[in-house]
C-alpha cells in the first residue's frame, strides 16, 4: 500500500501527523535530499514538501518530475508562501488543458 509523507521544517509539517501523514523534518537541502531519496524508494506515493525546502532542492526535485510516483507537492510553510506551489498547479493545468487558462 502506498503512503503519504510531509517533508520540511518541523513547525510547518507537524500538523500533518494528526492526519495520519508521516512527517520527516529537514532543515536544509542536503538533509532533505537524503530523506526524499529514501521516501521515493519506500513506496511513498505523495510527498508534501515545504516551498522553501523545495526551492533549495530544485535540481533534486527535477529527477522526479517526469515519474508518475512519487507526486511531490510543494506547500507553503510557516515562513511564508514563495508561490512555487501555485506556479506548479498552473503548469499542470496548462499541460492538461493545452493552454494557460489564467491569461
Amino acid at each position: 500500500m502506498y503512503k503519504i509523507a510531509a517533508l520540511g521544517d518541523k513547525d510547518s509539517i507537524y500538523g500533518f501527523a494528526s492526519l495520519g501523514v508521516n512527517i520527516f523534518p529537514a532543515d536544509d537541502a542536503a538533509e532533505g535530499t537524503k530523506i526524499l531519496r529514501g521516501l521515493a524508494e519506500a513506496d511513498y506515493a505523495v510527498i508534501y514538501i515545504t516551498e522553501q525546502l523545495a526551492t533549495a532542492m530544485g535540481a533534486e526535485l527535477e529527477r522526479y518530475a517526469s515519474r508518475p510516483l512519487p507526486a511531490i507537492i510543494p506547500i507553503p510553510g510557516v515562513r511564508g508562501n514563495t508561490g512555487l506551489g501555485l506556479d506548479n498547479v498552473s503548469k499542470f493545468v496548462e499541460k492538461a488543458v493545452g493552454s494557460d487558462i489564467l491569461s
